[in-house]
């Protein structure tokens, strides 16, 4: 198991290092000058002598191998460099608003992991029943419908039938978890939905696939209960795909909630990613890059040794 988990850990550094070096030239080749975009924002008279000087400072004046080599010592020593547009260190800019999105992951994937499972298996034990249809249409919803348009049909009906609606400041959960949980529950919500969705029927497919298998039959042969048979042989089967969905749906929640945050106000990571963007801040969007790739590979890491711990043939492979 140890050498299982080394490799796998041996496997991260190589796309981290791909990561970094795609992310950081192709931000030279688009097009765009972030200290034009900066100091003519508001359409001032800037001269080529001022911008030039801007650009040394910020150190866009030296040529590229040595930009990068800064950038990869800043990497290894967790530096990931100052703003270009605010000019506050990367890594205090991306913690600021981490805590938020991270948050909202976690309840996302609770929520979708709590509705899915029973969802998926009720769907698949009751096939072609009443059940299975409505089963399938909360399903089907869930993918068909834009999580932006969920958002704001869940704001309009709190405030509309309770007068209420999430606050505006975001709150800490060590300061008050009462007033944390109430503004981050609905946009989990909103995305969990999706995410539950994908999930049950996921379940649904391999669970129905498994009660087919020939272990199946033989446990039926031998007497074992009904109950027994899908909640210890059929249900642990089935739900190893979902472990790979479930990794995957959070890594990509952590860079994938800019509409959601939109809508529900909040200043999180992918507020943060757009704004980096349309102002060009080449170490902004590295570093975030960055925190994204390794989120990614973190979630796979984990998904695999839970493959490797639950099913042993994994890791002897």
């Amino acid at each position: 198991m140890l050498r299982y988990i080394a490799n796998r850990l041996l496997m991260m550094v190589p796309t981290l290092i791909g990561v970094a070096i795609i992310t950081f030239f192709i931000l030279r080749i688009v097009p765009g000058d972030i200290v034009e975009v900066k100091m003519r924002a508001d359409g001032a008279a800037v001269s080529i002598e001022a911008i030039e000087a801007e650009r040394a400072r910020l150190g866009l004046d030296k040529p590229l191998p040595v930009q990068f080599a800064d950038w990869m010592r800043g990497l290894v020593t967790l530096d990931l460099g100052q703003s270009m547009w605010t000019g506050r260190p990367v890594i205090s800019e991306i913690a600021t608003r981490f805590q938020l999105t991270f948050e909202i992951a976690i309840l996302a994937t609770l929520f979708a992991v709590l509705v899915a499972v029973p969802l998926g298996t009720v769907s698949a034990l009751w096939r072609g029943t009443w059940i299975d249809y409505a089963v399938r249409l909360i399903t089907m919803g869930g993918l068909a419908l834009p999580t932006f348009w969920v958002g704001l049909l869940l704001l309009m009906g709190l405030l509309w039938f309770f007068n209420w609606l999430p606050p505006i400041n975001f709150t800490p959960i060590y300061r008050d978890p009462l007033a944390n949980i109430s503004q981050l529950i609905w946009p989990a919500m909103v995305v969990g939905y999706r995410f539950a969705a994908v999930l049950a029927r996921l379940i649904r497919s391999s669970l129905l696939e498994i009660l087919n298998e020939d272990f199946i039959r033989t446990a039926r042969a031998k007497g074992a209960s009904e109950r027994k048979i899908v909640w210890v042989h059929a249900l642990g089967n089935a739900l190893l795909p979902a472990i790979t969905v479930v990794g995957l749906e959070f890594a990509f929640l952590i860079g994938g909630l800019v509409v959601t945050e939109q809508v529900f106000n909040l200043n999180g990571l992918g507020k943060l990613f757009i704004q980096a963007i349309s102002h060009n801040d080449y170490t902004m969007i590295q570093g975030m890059v960055m925190l994204f790739a390794t989120v990614y590979v973190i979630a796979n890491l984990a998904v695999d040794l839970l493959y490797a711990a639950i099913d042993p043939r994994v890791r002897y492979r």
